[in-house]
């Protein structure tokens, strides 16, 4: 009931959200903090009148689109419910702004970076483009208690052992080279642990922690250096979801849970972290299909990984599979594997069997003598 129909798939550009932004209901009020490269218009959206301030922003990457997805699921449900006691002690505890969009030329064309082809993630201390600038004065007039630093993960990382999808991935940044768990850092351990704990109703085993490397160039770590509590939250792969339409659930009740942990419990007091340890790191161990044990002339046996490179076509995206990698690939998982037991491949007359190169169908001969079709 409270999904977001106008929004569906893996393309959402700021024509997506314009009408959803302007239709908002009263209880939100909507702000344009200034306009991108390209001139277009970067909006925060202010709900709630507590104390506690959270700052949330989505889309720093243009084609991390899942958390947008959510944050107008989000927005939804709190007008939906805003007659529940629950709803109405949130919104008197908190006050909430988030940016549904902070990259909206790298959104129109599907990219990680600006138009001045800029990581903004890679920008917190330069603030070379005028959006990390926009996002700089927001948080430093804002003052908030917690910052939401909303992305989306590549299908390459998994999580466990044996490893599963990580479906869903948190990190509470460091803020020096050391890793120190400060008291700010502990703040959104502790959130964290409690989101991983009510996600493994849903995906167990598909939660993990992200990389706690120190950069300070990158947001959340220039945040938490600040000593303001910092979220990574990582929207990443569900199986057969690439359109990420499951992992978006799972990201709103993410956001929930945030609401509902700062609102109704003492986080910042002395918060519980030490669970936040016992969740799995991420490690990059997954391609889309791994193709094993296949033969092929001058090569013997081998394992074939194909990876799929999401390209933008017209206002959908595509995902083109390429060999990723020709390799044992005992130590590696597929989202989707065969076993082709020693079967012969055989390509097209012209095709070079080489990483790199997009592979779209393909056989096998002898027993298993079946057709793969790899295109999307």
């Amino acid at each position: 009931m409270h999904k977001e129909a106008a929004l569906y798939g893996r393309y959402i550009n700021h024509g997506s959200i314009t009408p959803l932004i302007k239709e908002l209901p009263n209880e939100f009020t909507v702000e344009q903090l200034g306009v991108s490269v390209q001139k277009r218009p970067i909006e925060v959206v202010t709900w709630g009148e507590g104390s506690v301030k959270i700052l949330a922003w989505s889309q720093m990457h243009g084609n991390e689109s899942t958390t947008t997805k959510a944050v107008f699921d989000l927005f939804k449900w709190l007008h939906l419910n805003k007659n529940d006691n629950q709803v109405k002690q949130l919104h008197n505890s908190l006050s909430l702004k988030i940016v549904p969009m902070l990259n909206p030329d790298g959104a129109e064309v599907y990219t990680r970076i600006n138009a001045n082809k800029v990581d903004l993630n890679r920008d917190a201390q330069d603030r070379s483009q005028p959006e990390s600038q926009i996002l700089h004065n927001l948080y430093s007039e804002f003052k908030p208690d917690l910052c939401l630093n909303l992305h989306g993960q590549r299908t390459i990382f998994g999580v466990g052992n044996p490893a599963k999808s990580a479906t869903v991935s948190f990190l509470s940044p460091s803020q020096d080279e050391l890793r120190t768990v400060t008291q700010s850092r502990k703040k959104g351990m502790a959130i964290i642990a409690n989101l991983a704990q009510m996600l493994e109703d849903f995906i167990p085993g598909q939660v993990g922690r992200y990389d706690d490397g120190f950069n300070l160039n990158c947001v959340g770590d220039t945040l938490q250096h600040l000593n303001i509590p910092t979220i990574l939250f990582e929207a990443g792969h569900f199986k057969e979801d690439y359109d990420r339409e499951e992992t978006r659930a799972f990201m709103f009740l993410s956001l929930l849970g945030v609401l509902e942990s700062v609102a109704l419990q003492d986080w910042d007091k002395n918060p519980d972290y030490r669970p936040y340890f016992s969740i799995p790191e991420n490690s990059k161990c997954f391609f889309d299909i791994i193709f094993r044990n296949l033969n092929y002339p001058n090569r013997g046996l081998f394992d074939l990984a194909v990876q799929y490179e999401e390209q933008l076509k017209n206002t959908a995206v595509h995902f083109v599979p390429k060999i990723s990698q020709i390799a044992d690939l005992e130590c590696y998982f597929g989202h989707k594997e065969y076993n082709c037991k020693g079967s012969e491949a055989v390509f097209s007359s012209n095709f070079e069997l080489k990483e790199g190169v997009i592979l779209e169908e393909f056989k096998v001969k002898g027993d298993l003598s079946t057709t793969f079709s790899l295109k999307s």
